[in-house]
């Protein structure tokens, strides 16, 4: 225990003493004020004179003794998030926490409620307010310490739905970007927004950078979604964006995720061992700013420092979810941990659906909420080819396209309370930045009126059920269907058919009901089929929402 004595430290000794727990602790503390008289020349006598002086006091009222001397100085640190303007999640126990004195009593006042703790021997606290409903009324949380005189005030306060935003470009893409998202911004109401500030650490943090702001969040995808989820529910909505680009999946795992993982582990070795770039980092986060577009992508392509920093400190504010779209970055690979470049050290596109669970179970895990919501952004359309693929056709679905990826990101509805939004139909084929946001909100918004707060509505397209094969011809059934359709009254386009031997060909589509019949007269006896299974297809099937058909394959052929 090493303290920088002042003159007003002097004042802080009882308080601090009656903290000590144990023989070691005092005797570091004594010796410490020795050094420092020592090196002020201040004579032993009187350092003696000053730890007995302490103790005495302390064991008379030291705490009012300390409150009397230190008015103007408060003794309360929040977490980030705390802050005017927040918006705090509804029906769902809020957490609130800090630092503080250690022994000293917290007080929260909110909406009516009182709440108390005491702050840890390791400086932190932490409490639970109870659950409260949507509320558009601003409201004032008052928090004190037992320690001083002084209170924190945060002010204009709504309560409703809170939903982090995070990923990598596509969720940082401005929304200025989209002129029809642009559009909504003069008809926003209620929304606030949190824009987690880019940075990067080597441990946890427990604080961030950002401003609660009223007023929509700086991403076209985070402002369309929760402008039409509060357009449908008409209470507040928070958003919390913590977002950068060409981040990788593993950029946003916590270390101890390592046990878990294999690749992960692998790559936290590798950096262990990496001191050239663990230096380099140092020198960026000491160095000048704004950083250079080189330093800034080396940083934002790191594994778990971006975790650290960015979304650790968000823990464990209570919030309905999280929005995740991201992905591209994992795409470099079918198999994973490429020898070069550096940065497609990652799962690859095969392994990301296992590592997406894990990592979704880690995050509920450490919000303590099993029923936190997770809503993926399925990756749109867009024509790479990986070059190791021995197909290079994009249009044929055996070739190494984002399609895997795709079937990777589907695997995260294998745990509860998750949601893939489609969006096979959007993309550009040659540009990764697509501008078509807007519908990706829509369905985002959609996904979570049905999925999370159970309303009536039609949230998804068609997802495969079952098929039946007879003679030459297989049937295909769907759920999530009243009335298939295609967006242009021609036949469904995008089926392809095969046998055992893997050779796919364009299967001829006809709507039948809830079902799609398929054949081709080069396949006397198909067996598998794969729908949109292309980097970008050219797709047209529909429900009666006008909601895109899921992509999906029948086979089990590796790649």
């Amino acid at each position: 225990m090493v303290i920088a004595l002042k003159q007003r430290d002097y004042l802080v000794i009882p308080i601090i003493l009656n903290k000590l727990e144990n023989i070691f602790v005092l005797f570091n503390f004594g010796v410490t004020i020795i050094i420092y008289n020592h090196i002020m020349k201040i004579s032993l006598q009187r350092s003696l004179f000053l730890i007995l002086f302490a103790i005495i006091v302390n064991t008379q009222n030291s705490t009012a003794f300390y409150k009397s001397t230190t008015k103007n100085i408060s003794t309360i640190q929040l977490a980030s998030l705390f802050q005017d303007h927040m918006v705090l999640q509804r029906d769902m126990k809020i957490p609130v926490w800090g630092k503080g004195i250690p022994g000293t009593k917290i007080t929260v006042n909110f909406a009516g409620t009182t709440k108390n703790t005491l702050v840890s021997t390791n400086g932190k606290w932490l409490l639970k307010l109870p659950a409260f409903k949507a509320s558009l009324v601003p409201r004032t949380m008052i928090i004190s310490s037992s320690s001083d005189t002084n209170t924190l005030e945060i002010t204009d306060i709504l309560v409703g739905e809170v939903w982090i935003c995070s990923g990598q470009s596509n969720m940082q893409f401005s929304t200025n970007s989209v002129p029809e998202i642009k559009k909504l911004i003069p008809s926003a109401t209620n929304i606030r927004s949190f824009k987690v500030q880019n940075t990067v650490a080597f441990e946890p943090q427990d604080n961030c950078g950002g401003t609660w702001v009223d007023g929509h969040p700086d991403s076209a995808v985070a402002f369309s979604f929760a402008y039409f989820l509060e357009e449908a529910i008409d209470i507040p909505i928070g958003i919390i964006q913590t977002s950068w680009g060409s981040s990788s999946l593993e950029a946003w795992m916590p270390r101890d995720m390592t046990s878990t993982v294999p690749h992960f582990k692998m790559m936290m070795d590798e950096f262990d061992a990496d001191t050239i770039s663990q230096n380099k980092i140092n020198n960026i986060l000491n160095g000048p700013k704004p950083w250079s577009r080189t330093d800034d992508v080396f940083l934002r392509r790191q594994s778990n420092i971006l975790y650290n920093a960015m979304m650790h400190p968000l823990i464990p504010y209570a919030c309905r979810g999280l929005v995740w779209y991201q992905g591209e970055r994992n795409t470099q690979s079918m198999f994973g941990m490429l020898k070069e470049p550096w940065f497609s050290r990652n799962s690859g596109m095969l392994k990301y659906g296992t590592t997406l669970k894990e990592w979704i179970l880690k995050y509920r895990s450490s919000w303590n909420q099993k029923e936190m919501d997770f809503l993926i952004v399925m990756l749109p359309g867009y024509g790479s080819i990986l070059k190791e693929s021995t197909e290079q056709n994009p249009k044929n679905p055996n070739a190494y396209s984002w399609a895997w990826m795709r079937e990777s990101q589907l695997k995260a509805l294998e745990l509860p309370n998750t949601s893939v939004a489609n969006t096979i139909d959007l993309g550009d084929v040659k540009n990764i930045h697509p501008k078509d946001k807007l519908p990706v909100g829509q369905r985002l918004a959609l996904l979570a009126q049905h999925n999370v707060l159970k309303m009536k509505v039609t949230a998804s397209g068609p997802t495969f059920k079952k098929v039946k094969t007879k003679n030459n011809s297989i049937t295909v059934f769907f759920k999530n269907v009243k009335k298939l359709k295609t967006t242009d009254g021609k036949p469904p386009r995008e089926f392809w058919l095969a046998d055992d031997s893997k050779n796919w060909v364009p299967a001829k589509a006809t709507i039948k009901g809830k079902t799609v019949i398929l054949s081709s007269s080069k396949l006397i006896h198909p067996k598998y089929v794969r729908y949109a299974f292309t980097g970008k297809p050219n797709v047209n099937l529909v429900n009666e929402a006008n909601l895109p058909t899921y992509p999906f394959r029948t086979d089990n052929f590796k790649p």
